[in-house]
């Protein structure tokens, strides 16, 4: 391998968000490592994250953009179990990434996190994921504290129109997309490109560690 490539790994990346930063890192100076489960990495396994990094060797870059279905509903209603189960996911799973992914990074490296605009946007019904969210949001800046010169930031986007909406009928789909429309102030839903922006910004800028950047359109306004 040309050591004078960047090398990107990108954890979550074969849809949604993930993919299309891919695509945007992609050129003749790059490699780029995107792994999901749909690739057979797991990162509820704490033995197949380990493998997965020993297999690639130093990294400059990681963006963690894998998340996880989190129940929505009242604390008194949500089944403990599958909220659990949510958490173990989104949060430990970036843990158990970051924890043996750490080790790789080059000097000048970083490593992005994903959170989202339910860690300071207060909606009922949305514990778990307010939760998750605010969790990585906390760690973030302990890690760039614990991790540094390695830079660790995350990104919290707002609604974007991915592939994590599909389980929802399309009657449904676009009318949460039209009401969420007609209220930011920006006019319009967020795309990946619009998020993936974001992930470059805090890979690249050499002078940012331990920042949350919000793209949610000015969600965080209402």
């Amino acid at each position: 391998m040309n050591t004078k490539k960047t090398v990107y790994v990108i954890i979550g990346g074969t849809s949604g968000i993930g993919a299309e930063l891919a695509n945007q890192l992609k050129s003749d100076n790059t490699v780029i490592h995107v792994a999901s489960r749909k690739t057979g990495l797991d990162i509820n396994d704490e033995q197949s994250v380990y493998r997965y990094f020993e297999s690639i060797g130093a990294i400059d870059h990681l963006v963690i953009t894998a998340g996880s279905f989190a129940p929505a509903g009242k604390v008194t209603d949500i089944d403990t179990a599958a909220a659990k189960a949510a958490f173990d996911t989104k949060f430990w799973g970036t843990v158990r990434t970051v924890k043996h992914a750490a080790r790789y990074i080059k000097q000048g490296g970083s490593i992005t996190l994903t959170t989202g605009m339910l860690s300071r946007k207060v909606v009922a019904g949305t514990y778990v994921k307010t939760a998750i969210n605010a969790a990585l949001e906390a760690i973030t800046k302990v890690l760039a504290k614990e991790l540094a010169p390695i830079r660790v930031n995350a990104v919290s986007p707002g609604l974007t129109q991915t592939e994590a909406h599909k389980g929802m009928s399309e009657e449904d789909r676009n009318a949460m997309y039209q009401h969420s429309q007609s209220k930011l102030p920006v006019g319009k839903v967020g795309q990946p490109t619009d998020i993936a922006m974001a992930y470059e910004l805090l890979m690249h800028n050499s002078y940012m560690t331990g920042a949350v950047i919000d793209v949610e359109g000015g969600a965080l306004l209402n």
